[in-house]
């Protein structure tokens, strides 16, 4: 019997792992197959405090990832199984198979993160972190006088193309239709800024670059024209899935973002929720962070309320 399995292996799930062994809890991390979130496919994270220099994103997580099982977390590389939660009694325990493991818990963290929607195109993934980035206030600032393309038509979209002009000499706002989903009022601002130039009826068709994005092929939607643009950057800015489809009985709103009652309770008693996978307006390391922090200490309340 655990005390708490948390789901996730994130900034928030590690951080929630490191608050609740340090209260004496019994802690197991379905970390999944792939484990460590978002900053294990992230080069130099400048933004994350207590690094003067930065930190690679790789060595960040596994930094925490030390410090987590130093403290006696259990951690598992394992996908956590689709699971009816409707079926166990209010407050838990519950239980579930982890191969051939039979697992049983007194309370669940949900903190499974949420993943950027891709373009999906050819060399992009090999040039993620290399040029192609998913979020403009963690890699806007890398950017400084060059000439980037943000990807999207949404307020999203707007939003990281107003940032970004912060640092860039120049941005192209890309998008496949004519109309925009942006609200009027960020659509105005983004229109407003001279140093941003929209493309639209278009798509990006290829990223290209060796160790770099040095260039991309871009697709007239109305002649079938395909260009090719010199590029130093592209921000994609389509939106996330957040990874919630497995918990069923876990209430969701719009986007499919864990919904919460109060701090980081569920609508299930006995199961939390922290970081993107409930955020849908910050989604940063350390917003993720606290949110775990915030959800361990909701949850030793709740497992010494229960004793």
């Amino acid at each position: 019997m655990y005390d708490l399995v948390i789901v996730g292996s994130g900034p928030s799930g590690l951080t929630a792992a490191i608050y609740a062994t340090r209260a004496g809890f019994k802690v197991l991390v379905v970390a999944g197959v792939k484990w460590g979130g978002q900053l294990m496919l992230t080069t130099l994270v400048e933004n994350y405090p207590g690094f003067e220099n930065g930190v690679q994103g790789q060595d960040l997580m596994f930094t925490m990832r030390k410090q987590a099982e130093k403290f006696g977390a259990e951690i598992v590389e394992a996908d956590f199984p689709e699971t009816d939660f409707t079926t166990f009694p209010e407050g838990g325990p519950f239980n579930f198979k982890l191969g051939e493991r039979e697992i049983e818990t007194k309370s669940i963290l949900v903190a499974t993160g949420a993943d950027a929607k891709t373009i999906g195109v050819e060399g992009e993934k090999r040039l993620s972190g290399r040029g192609v980035s998913y979020c403009a206030t963690c890699d806007g600032a890398f950017f400084r006088n060059k000439n980037v393309i943000v990807v999207g038509g949404g307020d999203s979209a707007m939003e990281d193309a107003t940032f970004i002009t912060r640092f860039a000499t120049h941005v192209t706002l890309i998008h496949r239709r004519e109309e925009f989903k942006a609200s009027k009022i960020m659509l105005d601002k983004a229109k407003a800024d001279p140093k941003i130039s929209f493309l639209l009826n278009s798509e990006i068709t290829e990223v290209i670059g060796e160790n770099k994005v040095e260039k991309v092929k871009i697709k007239n939607n109305k002649t079938s024209e395909v260009t090719e643009m010199p590029i130093d950057g592209v921000f994609v800015a389509i939106g996330h899935n957040p990874n919630s489809n497995v918990f069923k009985g876990v209430e969701v709103k719009d986007g499919g973002y864990v919904k919460e009652f109060g701090h980081s309770e569920t609508n299930i008693k006995g199961i939390f929720v922290s970081g993107d996978v409930a955020d849908d307006h910050y989604r940063q390391a350390i917003t993720a962070a606290g949110y775990g922090c915030q959800a361990a200490l909701d949850i030793q309340r709740f497992l010494e309320n229960k004793s």
